[in-house]
C-alpha cells in the first residue's frame, strides 16, 4: 500500500485528532487533585478499552492478520501503556509547556529514526522543511511559556532535578508515541483495517494500564468535576482522537502524522490563553505561526504545489 504524505483526508484526520489532544492540558486544570498517573491511566486506559469494544467485530474478522503480526501489536500496546504515564508525569514535573513540547516535539524525529532504521524510508525535503518549521515553532512556544512562568505569572516547574527528570520522561513519551504510531501504521499498511489495528493495539494497552488506574484512580471519584474530567479525557481526546488518528495513519506515514501532531501544543497554548486566562508573550505567538507554517507545508496537496511551480515558471518566462 502506498501512502502519500499530502493526502488531504489523512492529514485532516490527524489535525482534528491533534486539536482534541490539545484540550487535555486545559481539561486537567479542572481536576487539580488528580495525579498525572491517574490522568494518564484513565484517559488512555479507558479510551483504549472503548476502542477495542467498538472495534471488536472487526478485530474478530481480522484476527488472523493480527496474529500473524502479533509482534507489532504487542510492541504498539506496550508503547501505548507507557506513553500516557510518561507524558503526564513529564508535564507534572517539568511544567505543562516544557513537558508537552518535549514529548510532542521529539516524536517526529523519533518516528523518522524508526522508519529510517526499520523500513529504510528516506526523509523527503518536504518533511524536513515542515519538521524544521514545526520544531522551531514548538521550541519558541516552550521558551515563551517557560519565561512567562518564571516571572510568577504562570505555572512553572519545580526543582532543577524535577525538570531534568520531566524532560527525560518527555523524551520517553515522544519515543513511545512514535513507536505505537509506527506499529499501527505497519499493521494498516500490511492489510489490517485501521479500526482493527487501533482497537487491538489500544485495547491491549488499555488492559496494561488498568492496574495503574486501580492503584492511583481513587481521586477521580472524589468529586463530580474530577469524574467529569476523567470521562471527558477517555471519551473525547483519547477515544475519538485516536479513532481519527487511526484513519489518518491509513493515508500518511507515521513520521508525517507525528509531525502534523505538532499542532497539539499550539492548540494547548491558545486554549490556555482563552480558557484558563494565561498570557502568551509575542515569541509564543510567533511559535504558533511557525507551527501553522509547518502544517501548511505538509498538508498542501502535491498537485497544488506543482501547479504553483508551473505558474511561477510561466510568469518568469514571460517577457516583462
Amino acid at each position: 500500500m502506498k501512502h502519500r504524505s499530502g493526502h488531504p483526508t489523512g492529514s485532516l484526520c490527524v489535525l482534528l485528532a491533534s486539536v482534541l489532544w490539545g484540550t487535555t492540558g486545559t481539561a486537567a486544570t479542572f481536576a487539580p487533585d488528580v495525579g498525572p498517573l491517574a490522568i494518564g491511566a484513565v484517559a488512555m486506559g479507558l479510551g483504549g478499552l472503548l476502542q477495542a469494544l467498538v472495534a471488536a467485530p472487526r478485530i474478530r474478522r481480522e484476527s488472523a492478520g493480527l496474529r500473524a503480526r502479533r509482534g507489532a501489536v504487542l510492541l504498539g500496546a506496550l508503547a501505548v501503556a507507557i506513553y500516557p504515564l510518561a507524558f503526564y508525569s513529564s508535564m507534572h514535573l517539568a511544567g505543562v509547556a516544557t513537558g508537552t513540547v518535549v514529548s510532542i516535539g521529539s516524536a517526529p524525529l523519533a518516528s523518522a529514526l524508526v522508519e529510517r532504521t526499520v523500513d529504510g524510508r528516506r526523509l523527503t525535503r518536504r518533511w524536513t522543511t515542515g519538521a524544521a518549521l514545526g520544531l522551531a515553532g514548538t521550541v519558541l512556544l516552550c521558551a515563551a511559556e517557560a519565561a512567562h512562568a518564571s516571572t510568577g505569572a504562570g505555572a512553572g516547574a519545580g526543582s532543577a532535578g524535577a525538570t531534568v527528570l520531566g524532560v527525560g520522561l518527555g523524551l520517553v513519551a515522544g519515543f513511545t508515541y512514535a513507536l505505537y504510531s509506527w506499529a499501527a501504521h505497519r499493521l494498516i499498511s500490511h492489510g489490517v483495517g485501521s479500526s482493527a489495528a487501533m482497537g487491538a493495539v489500544f485495547g491491549i494497552g488499555g488492559l496494561l494500564l488498568m492496574p495503574v488506574l486501580l492503584a492511583t484512580g481513587a481521586p477521580l471519584l472524589d468529586s463530580w468535576s474530577n469524574a467529569a474530567v476523567g470521562t471527558y479525557m477517555a471519551l473525547v481526546p483519547m477515544f475519538l482522537g485516536y479513532v481519527l488518528f487511526g484513519w489518518g495513519l491509513a493515508h500518511v506515514p507515521a513520521s508525517t502524522a507525528t509531525t502534523l501532531s505538532l499542532l497539539e501544543p499550539a492548540v494547548a497554548a491558545v486554549l490556555a490563553v482563552v480558557v484558563v486566562g494565561e498570557r502568551l508573550p509575542l515569541p509564543g505567538w510567533l511559535g504558533v505561526a511557525l507551527v501553522v507554517g509547518c502544517l501548511a507545508v505538509l498538508t498542501t496537496p502535491a498537485g497544488a504545489r506543482r501547479r504553483s511551480r508551473t505558474t511561477s515558471a510561466v510568469v518568469a518566462a514571460e517577457p516583462g
